[in-house]
């Protein structure tokens, strides 16, 4: 097959055409279509060529995200509910003479400094107990004379105390002393009448969480929520993202359209290891922590509307 440029397009010919067209011309005729073939080709590649910087410059902006969905952490950004999960926590080691070691004199009891440190290192209340329990010696109580050995006699000790934990937490929030934290009902509102999808996350037991939202948000506004998950639901915890990509899979939105609202790195690594922006509203046991990847960082949400949200979205670049 042969090919002519000509006006700078390409003609094909047959190869019969081709040979024929070839044994008709003279020598000298020959000679000045390949010059003239030569002359078109640089023709065609000096033209065809875009210098980089003139490419990149004329490409089209990647595309910004939109705020679709809006998903809120419980525990901190809801209500700032860590000293109270402490006190749950310090009253069930109590009530079951958990001794931590074995050799302690005294029931464990978790200080708040040492509190403060620890719920920003082990996401969830049983990944905690474990975890605490594993490096300081898995401990006598009521439950178990002598610490536990196997399996599932650590898994029995950590169900039983968290179960009851649970029950005195849930206690703790009904008795009304407890108020939700400054602008969240609002935000939750200005987003619901925008038409926006809304959800909440949390690591903790799913029991709890759905006492606290009902008593704090309400029973009408948890009920109107499109996505809620809790610790139960996913396989692992924050930072682990699981529990956002799950909410975005159930709500139809894309990750990228997603925008959470946290107070902690554990709560903010999960977001932006999903594929999520995240905003922080921090509290006084976070309020020294490494934020850099948080598009923007708040003391709390009381000057902080859905349009801020949406324009920091905006401005979000999308990776290639």
């Amino acid at each position: 097959m042969a090919v002519v440029y000509c006006n700078h397009s390409a003609v094909l010919l047959s190869p019969s055409t081709a040979v024929s067209s070839s044994l008709s011309s003279s020598s000298s005729s020959s000679s000045s279509l390949l010059q003239t073939l030569r002359f078109k080709s640089r023709s065609v590649y000096s033209k065809s060529r875009v210098s980089p910087v003139s490419a990149l410059s004329s490409s089209p902006p990647p595309p910004s995200r939109s705020l679709e969905a809006l998903i809120f952490d419980c525990d901190g950004v809801i209500l700032e509910s860590e000293n109270l999960h402490r006190q749950a926590y310090n009253d069930a080691f109590s009530h079951f003479d958990v001794r931590c070691p074995p050799s302690s004199s005294e029931s464990l009891d978790w200080s708040l400094e040492f509190y403060d440190k620890f719920q920003n290192l082990v996401g969830g209340g049983k990944p905690k107990m474990r975890w605490y329990f594993k490096e300081n010696g898995w401990p006598t109580s009521t439950i178990f004379d002598s610490p536990p050995q196997s399996d599932d006699d650590r898994a029995k000790l950590i169900d039983t105390i968290q179960d009851w934990k649970t029950e005195r937490y849930k206690e703790i929030i009904k008795s009304g002393s407890v108020e939700p934290r400054p602008g969240v009902i609002r935000l939750m509102d200005e987003a619901k009448a925008a038409g926006k999808k809304l959800a909440v996350c949390s690591a903790a037991t799913k029991s709890s969480v759905i006492m606290c939202l009902e008593n704090l948000i309400d029973i009408e506004r948890f009920q109107g929520l499109d996505c809620f998950l809790a610790g139960n639901d996913v396989k692992e915890k924050k930072p682990d993202p699981s529990i956002y990509i799950t909410a975005a899979e159930k709500l139809g939105v894309s990750v990228k359209d997603c925008l959470v609202i946290e107070d902690s790195v554990i709560g903010l690594q999960a977001a932006t290891k999903a594929g999520m922006s995240c905003v922080i509203t921090y509290t006084s046991s976070t309020s020294d922590q490494d934020f850099k990847d948080a598009i923007s960082v708040y003391p709390d949400l009381s000057n902080v509307k859905l349009k801020d949200l949406e324009t920091l979205l905006e401005t979000v670049v999308t990776a290639a």
